[in-house]
């Protein structure tokens, strides 16, 4: 996203040699004829792979500030997890990142690039039997494709528009193709379709900003925009009467002026020791914490996310309990479940809540909400939810692909959206406007999101009114993938007085830049580690050296071209 960031700092940061825990991978990956390098590394994407272009489509119509999307680079970036996360019934201790640069150009023929970044979660966005590489691999092949995809597209407008009708008119047919050139069973789905387009979207709306050099968040509305949200949205059925959306824009349900410090919630992961006596084998030793009791004292936080299992009752009313008492006994004010997507009946739900409201009731006017107890496609299986509703808000997260999604699940008695920019910029500000149109609540939901992915992440949540604060949770799992971005921003990569400070992105000023200084210092960062790996190398004894062979020659040769 276009933001107004800070000065970056000078000189490189020092880089252990080796890897330790939580840190990026160093050693570069192939995928076909992408070459991906190491991970944290932000050398742009055009040094890694060739842009994918296309041809400027000329149009007498729209505005003078229309564009089209004319250039497309991707690289993907490797990180590894400090402490294991569990997603349904699968670990997550690795993952590999999607960065995309991308060029649009306007009518005159003036261009700009922007930046998107979203982590390829595998495990969230395609809970499948099939082997985790082999659904990776699907998911960069179609990655290659949407490379390609997008400078092709010939739609021009506002990046609303133009992210709104690739989704309608490109994204269903290339996951179809794409399926039909696979030779598993075992389909992408349209949720993994989503997260690896969202990296070129939320591209397309930075490179927007940068062009127009304005805050992409003054561009929802009238004055940039071709079209209002009647063009995109359509109300519940029973409301058809009541709400309209001729005439409206985005920005009429952003937040005014939004704030600077967001709170932030802390996940409590299914695999996290609570207390000292579950600490079992090597911890990492790198001077963040890891009992949860520790993560409250030294970030301050108010605001705990826990997540449960969705098929042991008994475990999950245990782990409630147990989390509980830690928030009471620490003064955190805020909870809420997360089930995993893995509850079969809404009574599996109601039987906890109503538990916990006779046995624990300080523990049960603490939590703020409930998200997704239940299986991803709501279309599948129309699952009326009002029973829990009724009890505690709930919130949609992996089902709302879109706003058609909220809408359905608005039917069937969900109170609230969970927003995820992994599922589009474009996507969020569409059901975020369905949503608040409908009296819904929102919360914005983190995907673990380090380097540049964190930054439209908060960004969203600034702009969107929520529950309260926001998901971030990347500090916990990777917090060295983003030294070089924490440069440029170094509230939102650390979490104090248990806030993410925004004032670097939202300050006064309209010095607008691009992510071109996070680059350079991850460009640094990178360059001091192959020199010292260089070194290193020289100090080596022949044996070594031998043992090393061509491959880490081969490395080194690599990284400094690059």
């Amino acid at each position: 996203m276009t933001q107004r960031t800070a000065p970056a700092e000078t000189g490189g940061t020092k880089s252990p040699v080796r890897p330790q825990a939580g840190t990026t991978a160093r050693t570069p990956l192939k995928s076909g004829s992408v070459i991906v390098p190491a991970a944290g590394s932000a050398i742009p994407a055009a040094h890694i792979t060739s842009w994918a272009t296309g041809p400027l489509a000329a149009s007498a119509q729209g505005k003078p500030t229309d564009v089209q999307v004319t250039a497309a680079a991707i690289t993907l970036l490797p990180v590894s997890t400090r402490v294991p996360l569990k997603f349904g019934e699968e670990v997550l201790t690795t993952v590999v990142c999607l960065r995309v640069r991308l060029q649009v150009c306007d009518k005159n023929g003036r261009t700009a690039e922007g930046w998107g970044e979203t982590p390829l979660s595998v495990q969230w966005a395609w809970p499948s039997q099939t082997a985790y590489q082999q659904r990776l691999d699907s998911l960069i092949g179609f990655c290659e494709k949407l490379k390609t995809a997008w400078p092709a597209y010939k739609g021009t407008g506002h990046p609303l528009e133009i992210g709104h009708d690739f989704m309608r008119d490109v994204l269903p047919s290339l996951r179809s193709d794409h399926n039909a050139s696979t030779e598993t069973d075992d389909e992408l789905p349209y949720l993994a379709a989503l997260v690896a387009n969202s990296a070129f979207d939320i591209a397309m709306h930075d490179a927007y900003g940068n062009l127009h050099e304005v805050d992409i968040y003054d561009t929802y509305n009238a004055t940039f925009m071709n079209r209002d949200l009647s063009g995109f949205l359509e109300p519940a059925k029973n409301q058809c009467k009541a709400i309209s959306f001729s005439g409206l824009f985005p920005e009429d349900f952003l937040v005014t002026s939004p704030p600077q410090r967001l709170a932030a919630w802390h996940l409590v992961g299914g695999l996290d020791p609570l207390e000292s006596n579950e600490l079992v084998g090597v911890q990492p030793e790198d001077g963040h914490p890891v009992l949860l009791r520790d993560w409250i004292k030294t970030d301050g936080l108010q605001c705990l996310k826990i997540k449960l299992r969705g098929n042991d009752l008994k475990w999950d009313y245990d782990r409630l309990v147990q989390v509980g008492a830690i928030a009471i006994e620490t003064g955190v004010e805020s909870l809420s479940t997360d089930f995993n997507c893995c509850v079969r009946e809404p009574e599996y739900v109601n039987e906890i809540l109503d538990r916990l409201c006779v046995a624990q009731p300080s523990i049960y006017d603490r939590l703020t909400y409930v998200e997704q107890p239940f299986e991803y496609e709501l279309e599948h299986r129309r699952m009326d939810v009002h029973s829990v509703s009724e009890r505690k808000p709930l919130f949609l997260d992996e089902s709302a692909h879109d706003w058609r999604h909220v809408r359905l699940g608005y039917e069937l008695g969900w109170t609230g959206v969970a927003l995820k920019t992994c599922k589009t910029q474009t996507g969020a500000l569409l059901s975020l406007c369905w949503a608040k149109a409908h009296g819904m609540q929102l919360m914005v939901q983190d995907l673990t999101n380090p380097m540049l992915a964190q930054i439209p992440h908060v960004r969203l949540a600034a702009h969107s009114g929520t529950i309260c604060g926001v998901e971030t949770n990347a500090m916990q799992f990777y917090p060295e993938a983003s030294v070089a971005e924490e440069k440029v921003h170094p509230g939102l990569y650390r979490r104090r007085e248990g806030q993410v400070n925004l004032s670097t992105i939202s300050g006064p000023d309209l010095a607008i830049e691009s992510m071109k200084s996070i680059v350079i210092q991850a460009r640094k960062r990178r360059l001091w580690v192959i020199k010292t790996r260089w070194f290193q190398q020289k100090r080596m004894s022949n044996a070594q050296r031998d043992r090393a062979g061509r491959r880490s020659a081969w490395k080194i040769q690599l990284q400094v071209s690059g």
